[in-house]
């Protein structure tokens, strides 16, 4: 194999693949990004066989061949190079690196053992602004399953409808789902795509890639973007049937300022009690009062201006959790809905329907 690129190109492609690759002592060859020269393209490529990433890059191929090498340790060594043309020659389980006046040999490893990464079939392919997945992504991922005895709550839950891509997440304690629209795609399969799927899939996609297209397989999915290639198993099971705990309606309406909302349950969760997390909403008077109380620390009050609609209420929510959803909202003003202190309440952007967080209340 031999090759030139600029150092630009490669680094970036390094970047976009080698996060895939971890030090696997039982598989060593994981470690390794998998460099292919063929038909005119230079292809990289890692996998820690859960997920597999294929990078194109722009480059000269002078000399088809493919060889694999620690992928941090290249990682790291092209990024500290100029940025100017790099040349690489693979040769007897060797890989020579001549960019300006450095040259390197990095000892690499045959390809022999390289995981073949799954292929899946491009049809009924579905397409979604990057914008709109990022967003998706960062609104839904935090309410996963970090119990991995549940492995069908670890996962995120995404189903194509007729016009619109539901995600949704759940820890059994909270739960968040957001609705996207799609520019093409049939509807399809509801699936769990892995945390750590999506986690890739947001680290790589920048701003600049306009759309992003995926492809489901029975077990795989396939997410194509700018030359790139990511392809995950999804995770086995039924995904609860989280509709049924979405309230359908409540007793008490709230709306208020989400910045002055998040301020006063940052003060107030200060004197929470450790561990439980607790923090009081009473609706009363037409007032939102927001309290807490700890034996050892003392206890805060505030009220905070809001609408309210209905009767008055009560009910002690865990504030992370509260924060969490709060803060995945992006309008100035949200709405809270509560039934009772036994039932979970409902959160939503003032000015948009396609968000919902849900939170179950701490049982006094």
């Amino acid at each position: 194999m031999k090759i030139s690129c600029t150092q630009e190109n490669l680094n970036q492609g390094l970047n976009n693949v080698s996060h895939i690759a971890s030090k696997n002592v039982s598989l060593p060859i994981l470690n390794n990004v998998l460099l292919k020269a063929e038909k005119g393209t230079i292809k990289l490529t890692t996998t820690n066989l859960e997920i597999g990433i294929n990078c194109q890059i722009r480059g000269k191929v002078e000399k088809e061949g493919e060889i694999t090498v620690q992928a941090k340790l290249l990682n790291d060594y092209v990024n500290s190079l100029p940025n100017e043309r790099v040349d690489l020659t693979a040769k007897d389980n060797k890989l020579n690196i001549e960019c300006g006046k450095a040259h390197t040999v990095i000892k690499a490893s045959s390809t022999e053992e390289f995981p073949l990464i799954p292929k899946v079939e491009r049809k009924k392919g579905y397409e979604i602004k990057t914008s709109e997945i990022k967003k998706a992504i960062t609104q839904v991922i935090f309410a996963t399953a970090t119990d991995e005895s549940r492995p069908e709550i670890s996962g995120v839950y995404l189903k194509p409808e007729k016009e619109e891509i539901i995600l949704a997440a759940t820890d059994s304690y909270r739960l968040a789902e957001k609705k996207i629209k799609k520019s093409e795609g049939p509807e399809g399969p509801a699936i769990i795509i892995p945390t750590r799927t999506l986690q890739e899939l947001n680290r790589i996609l920048t701003e600049d890639i306009e759309s992003v297209n995926f492809y489901i397989n029975e077990n795989q999915i396939l997410f194509t973007f700018d030359g790139i290639e990511l392809v995950s198993r999804l995770i086995e099971g039924q995904y609860p049937d989280y509709k049924q705990i979405i309230p359908s309606d409540y007793k008490t309406k709230i709306v208020l300022s989400n910045q002055e909302f998040v301020k006063i349950i940052k003060t107030t969760s200060l004197f929470c009690q450790l561990g439980i997390n607790d923090i009081n909403l009473e609706i009363k008077d037409k007032k939102l009062i927001v309290s807490a109380s700890n034996s050892q620390l003392g206890e805060n009050t505030s009220s905070l201006a809001a609408k309210i609609e209905g009767e008055d209420n009560k009910i002690v929510f865990n504030y992370r959790y509260l924060l969490d959803g709060l803060s995945s909202i992006d309008s100035e003003e949200i709405i809270l809905e509560l039934s009772n202190n036994n039932n979970p309440g409902l959160i939503k952007p003032k000015e948009a329907k396609n968000y919902t967080y849900i939170i179950m209340p701490i049982r006094q």
